[in-house]
């Protein structure tokens, strides 16, 4: 239960109190990520059917930003960081010192206008549940044993390492099985766009533990946004 409220109050807004947080209670909340991701994506797609009949870009706008409130934009925010880090080719502390700073620099404002755009074009109601899970799944994968944090303290460093591989690996691919029903006439389509995102997140990772040193709070929003977005145009397609 630990576990589940900290999942619930990091990837959400919900009012709750996390518990005792420790690293076994930290490795349980990623791994029922995706379960906070379909509560969203299932939410999201109730706003998309309420505003059905509205033009589909205004219906995706509102959408998306309504996943952003119930995110508090962390995710984004990560995103934004991990991007103008690589973006200035600098590796270990100085790159690190970048994704610190309070301030966004060209590369992350790109990185985030781009996302929310593509995202808010390519969301269906059925993609937003699938997108929003798969996104979620991220988080077991970045933070599975194996993978190290860049920093000794701060979130990469409580949860990086938490996560059994092979819990992190069933995940994903239960998470890409149940995308089968995504794309009628074509169930492989589904899975196959969830499992192409998540490989572009073990990428992501390999190359941020290679600049960076490992992982951290914002590189796990970074594969949350990368694997959620990457579903949602693999769907569409």
């Amino acid at each position: 239960m630990n576990g589940l409220r900290l999942a619930l109050t990091t990837l959400t807004v919900l009012p709750l109190r996390p518990g005792e947080v420790d690293r076994r209670s930290a490795g349980v909340a990623m791994s029922v990520a995706p379960l906070v991701g379909l509560l969203l994506g299932v939410v999201l797609a109730g706003v998309l059917w309420l505003l059905s009949g509205t033009p589909p870009l205004v219906a995706g706008g509102v959408t998306v930003a309504v996943a952003v409130l119930l995110t508090r934009g962390l995710h984004l925010d990560g995103l934004a960081d991990t991007v103008d880090a690589l973006g200035s080719y600098r590796r270990g502390a100085e790159a690190l010192d970048i994704m610190k700073k309070p301030d966004i620099g060209p590369f992350g404002v790109a990185a985030i206008a781009l996302t929310l755009l593509v995202q808010a074009a390519a969301i269906t109601p059925v993609a937003a549940v699938v997108a929003w899970t798969a996104g979620r799944a991220a988080l077991p994968l970045a933070c599975r044993r194996g993978v190290p944090p860049a920093r000794a303290e701060g979130l990469g460093a409580m949860v990086a390492g938490t996560v059994p591989a092979p819990v992190a690996a069933a995940i994903a691919v239960t998470v890409a099985v149940a995308a089968w029903w995504a794309v009628p006439g074509r169930p492989w389509q589904g899975p196959a766009a969830v499992l192409a995102a998540l490989l572009v997140v073990v990428l992501l990772l390999h190359h941020a533990v290679r600049r960076f040193g490992g992982v951290t709070g914002d590189v796990l929003g970074a594969c949350v946004e990368l694997a959620t977005t990457l579903t949602l145009v693999g769907l569409a397609l």
